[in-house]
């Protein structure tokens, strides 16, 4: 490998570790206040954040990579013209074409490992985060018991808050319950004390209450009934509990967490739309890596600001209209291939036409 065929290589690594590092970052930190959001709502359990990032993380990587291999081929290009080394490699016989090369060195592995993330990896991450959350859904009342905040259980027919306990003796502190009974009576329920409790010969779980209080209130009626109790047994129970085969199947309905053989096998027009998502990432990176070369090429004596705000448009326009692509396809507006080839083709020929913009010989202006 040449010089300059080095260099190249080793800057659009560097800047793209760089831009990989920033945003792979950004995306943790807004993905983990989303998710701690959704877990002290009680609609996932804390115990599962950590996986649930993990496997949306996956799912992120190609648009991350498509991103930041995009802007280090950008930048790196645009770096050579400000500092005037472009000049240095035009007078050694290196044309702007010559940069397809070192560019393509990095692009090709990289469009590999997105086809594999896309086709594979993406849609299996999808199909675990879900079948996370499907297996908390089905978690009975007392598993998802937290201390010291409200938590909705039965899709909200049950409140419960549970104070920490202070007495060795007793699992849970005074307690707070709210019920929406099936004959529409709403029941309040305060203990001082609770504690777990599971039957040895049904294995049904129950929290045994303490000393409390219990209010009905009737429907359409003022009447309140009110009792006092000095034990009282509350059953904590999921009857919605399904197999590990329904969650997977639950899971599988949405289109990102299906596995491409069964997209191929579907032959309908929202699989079709999903396998042309999944097929146009790595197509998208080729593309958008090509066209980072001329849209990188500037004149030192401007700003950089104007070029890399066209660059961004580019790549943002690229992503939507694949994006819209997908609904097109899914509406039953385009077939696969035509959606498939339309929209790549067409940014693959605007980036041959800016290499011919960039790289053409200007006519001398006539002095007469």
């Amino acid at each position: 490998m040449s010089l300059f065929k080095r260099s190249v290589v080793a800057e659009i690594l560097s800047h793209a570790g760089v831009v990989f590092s920033t945003l792979i970052i950004v995306w943790l930190s807004v993905l983990l206040v989303r998710l701690l959001g959704e877990a002290a709502a009680g609609t996932i359990g804390a115990d599962v954040v950590i996986a649930i990032s993990a496997f949306s993380s996956i799912t992120a990587l190609p648009i991350i990579l498509i991103v930041s291999l995009f802007i280090a081929i950008l930048t790196t290009i645009s770096r050579n013209y400000r500092e005037q080394e472009m000049f240095v490699w035009f007078s050694s016989g290196v044309s702007l074409a010559n940069w397809i090369n070192p560019v393509f060195r990095i692009a090709i592995p990289v469009a590999l490992l997105l086809t594999v993330l896309t086709m594979i990896s993406s849609p299996w991450a999808y199909r675990q985060a879900e079948e996370y959350r499907q297996r908390y859904a089905q978690r009975s009342d007392i598993a998802k018991v937290a201390q010291g905040q409200f938590l909705e259980t039965a899709r909200g027919q049950r409140v419960f808050f549970i104070e920490p306990s202070e007495n060795k003796e007793n699992e849970m502190g005074s307690v707070f319950a709210r019920e929406l009974n099936a004959n529409g009576t709403v029941s309040f329920i305060s203990a001082q004390y609770a504690n777990f409790k599971t039957d040895e010969k049904t294995q049904e779980r129950f929290i045994e209450l303490g000393p409390g209080s219990r209010y009905d209130l009737l429907p359409k009626s003022p009447e309140v009934r009110v009792a006092a109790f000095e034990e009282a047994t509350l059953r904590l129970e999921n009857d919605n509990a399904v197999s590990e085969n329904t969650i997977r199947a639950i899971a599988l309905q949405q289109l990102k967490a299906r596995p491409t053989e069964l997209l191929l096998k579907d032959k309908k027009p929202r699989s079709d739309a999903q396998l042309m998502w999944r097929v146009s990432l790595p197509i998208a990176l080729l593309n958008l890596a090509l066209l980072a070369i001329p849209l990188g090429s500037v004149n030192p004596r401007m700003g950089k600001s104007g070029s890399i705000i066209i660059a961004a448009l580019v790549g943002l326009l690229y992503m939507n209209l694949l994006n819209m692509m997908r609904g097109w396809i899914g509406s039953g507006k385009f077939d696969f291939w035509t959606g498939t080839i339309l929209v790549n083709a067409v940014f693959f020929l605007f980036a041959i036409a800016m290499f011919w913009w960039k790289t053409r010989v200007k006519a001398p202006k006539s002095t007469a």
